[in-house]
């Protein structure tokens, strides 16, 4: 086993500090997205014409392969984290800014109406109406901009060991050592799960009136 988790000296790291630097690269952008996410979902639910074409600009944002990403952003950036968060922020766009529009759009009319009738204003209700019902909904979306990030962070390989857990797999080949590529993806395996389980939790614990399985009539 001591051979599994014994990195070549060129990688930089440890194994437990790929694993912190391959969460850092994969939990920011996504955080980022999410804070971009939520003002832009707000203005398609109130403008809904605008919706469709911001929709179409994260579909093509997400469709541009990341290589291309690090080709321009690189000369920018260098060979550094940021030019391999920059793109997952931007992927995860596809994700959240639909699954915050539809849960949004999801809370009742009765609902929306009694706050209006408490005097809240449209950010007041967006802030404490809207979103907290909206939860299951973006909690979803983060479950899934969360695994592909997580998945994806291995492409900043190409761009000098920028790929954390991913540069084992280029060291696997380069030193013919497939335990190496068998521990990246093992590795990256299990914080998808955990990372999805950790969401699961929080939906759970931010939803208290959601019916539960189990529980009781």
């Amino acid at each position: 086993m001591s051979g599994f988790f014994d990195l070549p000296s060129d990688l930089g790291q440890s194994w437990l500090g790929l694993v912190g630097l391959h969460l850092r690269e994969a939990l920011l952008p996504v955080l980022a997205g999410l804070l971009v996410s939520l003002p832009v979902a707000q203005l398609c639910v109130r403008f809904r014409w605008i919706y469709p074409p911001v929709l179409g600009i994260a579909t093509i944002l997400y469709a541009i392969p990341s290589l291309a990403f690090f080709v321009v952003l690189i000369d920018y950036f260098g060979q550094s984290e940021t030019t391999v968060m920059i793109p997952l922020a931007l992927y995860s766009l596809v994700v959240l800014v639909p699954a915050i529009v539809d849960g949004v759009r999801s809370v009742p009319p009765e609902t929306l109406a009694a706050a209006q009738a408490m005097g809240f204003g449209a950010v007041r209700r967006y802030f404490q109406v809207q979103l907290p019902l909206a939860v299951p909904a973006i909690i979803a979306g983060l479950r899934v901009a969360t695994v592909s990030s997580i998945s994806l962070v291995s492409v900043g390989m190409l761009i000098g060991n920028q790929g954390a857990l991913g540069n084992m797999l280029y060291a696997a080949q380069t030193y013919g050592r497939p335990a190496l590529a068998v521990n990246a993806v093992l590795t990256i395996g299990v914080l998808g799960m955990l990372a999805d389980a950790a969401l699961v939790l929080l939906r759970f614990l931010l939803t208290p009136w959601m019916p539960r399985k189990g529980a009781g009539r």
